[in-house]
């Protein structure tokens, strides 16, 4: 007579039994899974808090120019004023991590007045500086008036005020500059990554070489790059901006901010591990506490159903998948509650808010992995119930 092979379980009724399981004692499981659901949004609005918290402080450590370098001409060896090559520009623009680059430079020793009636030594010490059209973006200036040079502007006589140029030489509609009036088409705000600029007249590149006898070399060169190549770009700006004499270029360091902004990131990333971790170790524990309870509970269900051809897997089957249930419902729960505590305190805060996939899909997959090892053993201890014994146990 040939030996009968227990049937198989489909993907349908393990569904079915696991459901029963949580279904037969509604209370427990709904108590179960808010212990899941609890640990789960601490984590993730842990996750999502601090990271909305270190998007704010990254918006203004950002500001500070975190990834924002300079150039300038040196010294030779004999100690005169070195000069920067014309196409340095147009190299540094070619390094692969630099996002902008632009560059101004000094017109020589030319003086500004509010009218043609000044005294030539009342200059009140500012200067003429040309500018590149694209200025503005690189160094994040803003303007409190009028518009920035444009194609047509840079190349004719107008000029455009720094903050405290604007303040020395009042609400003036032009000023004199080498015996021609220069309309003011604009006036910036202070630029706290280029104070230098605060004191300038600036007028276009090509407009100081018509009319200003500029030599066309820039005097200084800024640079965006990618925050994480700051310290490679670095490297290779003194050689990029003047390969046959390096050591004539001086390249400013890092902002000091880029390393506050690793780390507060660094800070941030070990507070997340150290409180997902504690989040997680007391969800397995409740789901664990469960299945034990459930098991001990169900002692009879598991000698009938064994004694009417279930055989050990089949039965160790039917509580882990129980118990991955339970932690799913948990853990979407606690995902929802905590991307709205997240969304919640960062409106409060008028921070970005921002939860992570990576948090999200975290959460949801330690929670099954968790469901499962934690229903592991109560599964094993079921399966190993003989029929007759947990009959009679029960």
């Amino acid at each position: 007579m040939a030996a009968l092979s227990p049937a198989r379980l489909r993907l349908s009724d393990l569904l079915r039994l696991g459901g029963y399981g949580l279904r037969s004692r509604p209370l427990r499981a709904v108590l179960s899974a808010l212990g899941i659901a609890i640990g789960i949004a601490a984590m993730v609005s842990v996750v999502g808090i601090s990271t909305s918290g270190q998007a704010d402080l990254d918006e203004e450590l950002a500001a500070l120019g975190t990834n924002m370098l300079t150039v300038a001409p040196g010294r030779t060896m004999f100690g005169d004023d070195a000069t920067l090559p014309d196409d340095a520009l147009d190299m540094i623009r070619r390094i692969g991590p630099v996002t902008s680059a632009t560059a101004v430079g000094s017109v020589g020793d030319t003086s500004v007045y509010r009218t043609d009636r000044i005294p030539p030594g009342e200059t009140g010490g500012l200067s003429v500086v040309a500018a590149q059209l694209d200025l503005l973006g690189t160094v994040d200036a803003e303007l409190a008036g009028g518009r920035w040079l444009n194609a047509a502007t840079a190349r004719y006589p107008a000029v455009v005020l720094g903050a405290a140029a604007a303040r020395r030489l009042g609400d003036v509609p032009a000023v004199y500059i080498e015996g021609r009036h220069y309309p003011v088409v604009g006036v910036l705000r202070t630029v706290p990554l280029a104070p230098e600029l605060d004191n300038a007249v600036l007028v276009g590149w090509d407009a100081a070489k018509s009319y200003l006898d500029f030599d066309g070399h820039a005097t200084r060169v800024y640079t965006r790059s990618i925050e994480s190549q700051v310290e490679a770009v670095r490297g290779v700006l003194a050689a990029t901006a003047n390969p046959r004499n390096p050591d004539q270029v001086d390249v400013s360091n890092p902002s000091d901010a880029l390393i506050a902004q690793r780390a507060a990131s660094s800070t941030f990333n070990s507070l997340l591990l150290g409180l997902g971790a504690v989040a997680l170790l007391v969800g397995g524990i409740g789901v664990a506490n469960t299945m034990v309870i459930s098991v001990l509970e169900r002692r009879a269900e598991i000698g009938l159903r064994r004694s009417l051809g279930a055989t050990r897997g089949q039965v160790r089957t039917q509580f882990v998948a129980e118990s991955l249930l339970l932690s799913l419902l948990g853990g979407v729960g606690g995902v929802l509650g905590g991307c709205l505590v997240t969304f919640v305190y960062a409106g409060t805060q008028r921070w970005p808010a921002v939860v992570p996939l990576w948090a999200i899909a975290g959460g949801l997959g330690a929670t099954l992995l968790i469901g499962a090892v934690a229903g592991l053993y109560p599964a094993i201890r079921a399966a190993r119930l003989a029929p007759t014994e947990a009959l009679a146990a029960a």
